[in-house]
């Protein structure tokens, strides 16, 4: 029998994924190997966990979230382009994505190039076009393109790759991954709020949350890349061998460490907001998930 929990989650998944099914369908258009080579990623699964926060932040602050949904699939497009790039062969060159073959390995590599271009611009195109009040989109606007830009994804995937085969301080590993993985899951959590017309004490406490939950996921990452099953992964693992990694600066022992007080400052930011549960059980799972 599902838990509130688990049904909660399938009924934004399921929402997500209707969405995205529809996007980048207009057969009239001659260009459709682009569409085709988007869609390919887009809708190859994973947990969509980036546009579940967007939409359980907005409904604990009060939001329709259902209307949010604009806002949650843009987010799940600048994810997916930032995969389908990290995957590329002038990156981190992996044939293997969620459990099957990278879009580069499918499509080529200049194709898989302009999906991801294509995607990163379709995105703005569907937050601007939001049901939503003129001042909210710009905003969310505004901190999509910051989180995702070069002071947010992009800028930390170009220190990713300065650090490769280096030997990095603690403090070199989190500019990376307060990057590289937190701005993005700070624009999932914020553009919430954002959505719902949500004060600005809502706003640092998802704040706070995001960066705590960000790094945690960073940290279970790593962790998994050096113990996790390729299987279950949907991807190779040991793949971060010439970078320095949580674990290869800390050891699995105090990753673990690290990882349960990220989560329990996740789970105090969340003391903010009334009825938190669904975000607490979501962050305890997260914690400890294997794929």
């Amino acid at each position: 029998m599902e838990t509130t929990f688990e049904s909660t989650l399938k009924a934004y998944q399921q929402a997500v994924e209707t969405y995205l099914n529809g996007c980048f369908t207009d057969e009239t258009q001659p260009q459709q190997t682009l569409f085709d080579a988007m869609r390919y990623s887009l809708l190859a699964g994973g947990k969509r966990i980036r546009p579940v926060l967007v939409l359980e932040f907005c409904r604990l602050c009060g939001g329709n979230w259902e209307k949010a949904m604009d806002f949650a699939a843009a987010l799940e497009m600048i994810h997916t382009y930032s995969l389908i790039h990290d995957d590329l062969p002038c990156m981190d060159n992996d044939d293997y994505r969620r459990g099957r073959l990278t879009n580069h390995k499918v499509y080529g590599e200049a194709q898989a190039v302009l999906a991801g271009d294509g995607l990163l611009t379709a995105a703005f195109s569907t937050a601007a076009g939001a049901d939503a009040p003129a001042e909210t989109v710009v905003e969310i606007v505004r901190t999509l393109s910051r989180c995702a830009g070069e002071l947010g994804m992009v800028g930390g995937q170009v220190l990713d790759m300065e650090g490769e085969g280096k030997t990095l301080t603690p403090q070199g590993l989190l500019e990376i991954h307060s990057r590289k993985t937190g701005a993005l899951i700070v624009a999932a959590c914020t553009m919430g709020v954002i959505a719902a017309g949500g004060s600005v004490a809502q706003r640092e406490a998802a704040t706070r949350y995001a960066d705590a939950l960000g790094l945690a996921f960073q940290i279970r990452d790593d962790m998994l890349d050096a113990v996790g099953d390729a299987k279950k992964l949907g991807k190779a693992v040991h793949m971060d061998g010439n970078k320095s990694t949580f674990v290869t600066l800390y050891g699995l022992e105090r990753c673990e460490a690290f990882l349960q007080e990220e989560t329990e400052k996740a789970l105090s930011a969340l003391s903010a907001f009334e009825n938190p549960s669904f975000l607490m059980e979501l962050t305890r799972r997260l914690a400890s998930r294997d794929h």
